[in-house]
């Protein structure tokens, strides 16, 4: 008997770097592995292949979800893809962007771990800083503060952030202001998805550390289906339950 779920259409920024949509293929593939018998389709809004129209074309006919894979509000997340979507897939739904979310604090908070352990442990007296892409739209601006909030919850400590594309304060600015204000060490938690041009920017910034991407953390992982069920209820089907 087919599956009668709506299709999960994941949809990611896109790079010119390989590993970044290697790194989103490894996502879906846990996203897959939580839901057995869900179809789950690639795409990338540029650069990257599929191509948001190359995928909805391979995906036949069928009620669809559109998940953005973006960690905050933006020109991607709720006019490009939506309106590129619902031209190309009548019916479709696209759910909201997967950030800001405790999910991604536990990601977050998972890698700056791994970095702890691979390069030098986080000291009371050292800066935590959230690198995040940037957005000209002011609501991803008030989405990556919200993100620093819920990560500095997680830690139980003071958590700043900084920009390393559109909009301030600039992430090197920020770490140059945390040494100013006396921080033994800057460390910084990268607040992006996928290897790219962001995160070799991240990395650039002057700090003493800088974490691996999200990628495909296990958290992101339920996160990408907790979207899809928040947003299959608007082709009238009953959420299932995050496994």
């Amino acid at each position: 008997m087919a599956d009668s779920r709506p299709a999960l259409l994941a949809v990611a920024h896109g790079t010119r770097d390989p590993a970044g949509p290697a790194a989103a293929r490894a996502l879906l593939d846990r996203v897959r592995a939580m839901r057995p018998g869900l179809r789950v389709a690639e795409a990338y809004g540029e650069l990257s292949e599929p191509s948001l129209e190359g995928a909805a074309s391979r995906l036949g006919g069928g009620p669809v979800v559109v998940v953005p894979l973006m960690l905050a509000r933006g020109y991607h997340a709720l006019i490009d893809i939506p309106d590129r979507a619902a031209r190309l897939l009548p019916g479709a739904v696209t759910a909201r962007p997967l950030g800001p979310d405790a999910l991604l604090a536990e990601a977050l908070a998972r890698r700056l771990g791994e970095c702890a352990q691979t390069r030098i442990p986080p000291r009371s007296e050292d800066a935590v800083v959230l690198a995040a892409a940037g957005s000209a739209d002011p609501a991803g601006a008030d989405d990556v503060r919200a993100a620093a909030r819920l990560l500095a919850r997680r830690l139980r400590r003071p958590v700043t952030h900084g920009f390393v594309a559109a909009g301030g304060p600039a992430l090197a600015d920020v770490v140059a202001e945390r040494r100013r204000r006396g921080a033994g060490r800057v460390v910084v938690a990268s607040y992006l998805l996928a290897p790219g041009r962001f995160l070799d920017r991240a990395r650039a910034c002057g700090a003493d550390a800088v974490s691996a991407p999200i990628g495909a953390d296990g958290a992101a992982a339920r996160l990408v289906l907790r979207r899809y069920d928040e947003a299959r209820s608007g082709i009238g089907s009953a959420a299932l339950p995050v496994r």
